[in-house]
């Protein structure tokens, strides 16, 4: 009863932490878009990490206060509409659901025997939930008022697609190198097991790693290029909606996805060979 009780201590304190360290990096924002939305360092991890780690019980929990935390950190957003269903509407798709689904980042645990896999396609799901909230939103709430009324759903696809592409592809790889070095199945983080790193890492790892570092960077920069270069007025730097029908969606969409199965192919071929090395040890 008493080791219960101090493994629920336990998870209340990472809870408390991460939650702290995810609003921190929300704060320092890489790109900050006018109408909402960000790209942030990974800000939305140390919420998946504790998914991850204690079940999706504790990361819904987590994700609720994070959501909490980013709505007050919002709140001038809900006077710019003005009824009471619209600031519901902005507080449920907005903040409480886009938020709330980080919980549901430990939802692959398990299921590929690779930590790093595991994790990073728990990022890619919860992100397209968030995203998909994000889009409704924009679609609904924000057409006539940061979104044009005529072709509302399109305009939301692909502003809120300027500033969530980026933030899979970083939090994505960030989860696969923390993944890659930190245990967080076991009660006590630690490094990856010492049985692992006795093993050297096979070359075509270290290759896969490379590649699907390069692939990803050159992907985050195709969009940043592709979508900003028509949002953005050469003249004045200000953001405007004037040319979003002019970006070619379709690359960007396709380049954004290859990165993406790049990324995860690359994960499970790392564990197969990782598996297989360790086999080949314990043979000998």
């Amino acid at each position: 009863m008493q080791t219960k009780g101090k493994n629920r201590v336990r998870k209340l304190v990472e809870c408390a932490v991460m939650i702290a360290l995810a609003s921190a990096l929300s704060f320092f924002p890489i790109l900050k878009m006018p109408y909402g939305g960000s790209v942030t360092f990974a800000s939305m991890l140390p919420i998946i990490l504790i998914a991850y780690r204690n079940g999706i019980g504790w990361g819904l929990g987590s994700g609720f206060a994070f959501a909490f935390i980013q709505q007050m950190l919002g709140l001038d957003n809900l006077s710019y509409v003005s009824t009471w269903q619209s600031v519901l509407a902005v507080i449920i798709l907005d903040y409480a659901l886009a938020f709330v689904v980080l919980g549901l980042g430990g939802i692959f645990r398990g299921k590929l025997k690779n930590q790093s896999a595991e994790m990073v396609l728990g990022t890619v799901f919860v992100c397209a939930l968030r995203y998909l909230c994000h889009v409704i939103s924009g679609a609904t709430v924000w057409a006539g008022i940061s979104i044009p009324t005529k072709a509302a759903l399109i305009y939301s696809i692909g502003y809120n697609a300027t500033y969530m592409l980026p933030e899979v592809i970083v939090t994505a790889v960030v989860a696969y190198y923390v993944a890659s070095m930190i245990d967080f199945r076991k009660e006590k983080i630690g490094r990856i097991s010492a049985s692992d790193e006795k093993i050297k890492l096979p070359t075509s790892c270290i290759v896969l790693r490379i590649v699907s570092t390069t692939v990803a960077v050159a992907a985050t920069v195709f969009d940043a290029v592709a979508i900003f270069s028509h949002i953005q007025d050469g003249d004045s730097g200000e953001f405007t909606f004037a040319h979003m029908g002019e970006v070619a969606w379709t690359p960007v969409i396709i380049v954004s996805a290859v990165a993406a199965v790049i990324l995860v192919a690359s994960c499970i071929a790392i564990s197969v060979i990782k598996k297989n090395a360790n086999s080949g040890m314990l043979d000998k």
